[in-house]
């Protein structure tokens, strides 16, 4: 089965293979999968129709985050990153520019070695109110898993066109692709086909983000057909964007 959507504000601290003791923040409305994506490996499952769209809903407030991170933050303040991910895509947060001041004062008070990070999937990098947000924010880790626009509808269900995504994240002067692969008994939803993963590569030349971290599951997937790539697969995955100057890790 998925596993339960967070229910706090801040939970964690989680210990993450990439990003070390990570507090995370869910910006998204309570109890419910907040996400334009569908992704067939999703941890939380599918994402209901209706959470798919920027429409009005109980968003907590920025005051409210601020205050439970600066909460967690008193009890426990040795953390490395402070993370904005939570139960979908965080950048579909309607307050997220507030948000982020509020997050920078709690971090210089509490904890001010910790990074401020955001997980996203760059669907919404084109919009300049985004742009600007993210660029006050340290580490932008952002989803790329196809180079090619039937591969990126399979795999992550996208309303955007892959196009305009990666457009986007060539303009973000900062970041870190999260690209996971998967494995699928028809086919459909394999991206590491040799001609996808061409197309991947040459999406990722023309971003040149900071660097590539390449994964593949690592918890039960909303389409339980889904089959984990091995890592020998994954660390050629990587040496193919090494090979290209651009920083590759495996996890």
């Amino acid at each position: 089965m998925p596993i339960p959507l967070q229910t706090g504000l801040v939970y964690g601290p989680v210990h993450s293979r990439r990003l070390g003791r990570s507090l995370g923040i869910n910006v998204l409305p309570r109890g419910l999968k907040t996400c334009n994506f569908n992704c067939c490996y999703c941890q939380y499952g599918w994402t209901p129709a209706a959470a798919r769209m920027h429409v009005a809903r109980a968003w907590p407030s920025p005051v409210a985050i601020a205050a439970a991170l600066d909460a967690a933050l008193t009890r426990d303040p040795n953390v490395d990153r402070l993370t904005l991910a939570g139960n979908g895509e965080p950048t579909m947060y309607p307050m997220l520019e507030e948000l982020v001041n509020r997050l920078h004062e709690v971090r210089a008070s509490r904890a001010p070695g910790a990074r401020l990070a955001i997980l996203s999937n760059a669907s919404t990098v084109e919009d300049p109110h985004v742009m600007n947000v993210l660029r006050d924010i340290d580490e932008c880790y952002m989803k790329l898993d196809a180079g090619d626009q039937e591969t990126m509808r399979a795999v992550n269900a996208s309303p955007v066109p892959l196009g305009r995504i990666v457009s986007a994240l060539n303009s973000l002067s900062t970041v870190v692709l999260q690209s996971l692969f998967v494995h699928d008994p028809g086919g459909r939803m394999d991206n590491t086909r040799p001609a996808r993963l061409d197309r991947w590569l040459e999406a990722v030349m023309y971003i040149r983000p900071q660097a590539v971290h390449v994964y593949s599951l690592n918890r039960e997937p909303a389409w339980r057909q889904l089959r984990q790539v091995p890592n020998e697969e994954l660390q050629a995955i990587a040496r193919r964007v090494a090979a290209e100057g651009i920083p590759a890790f495996v996890f």
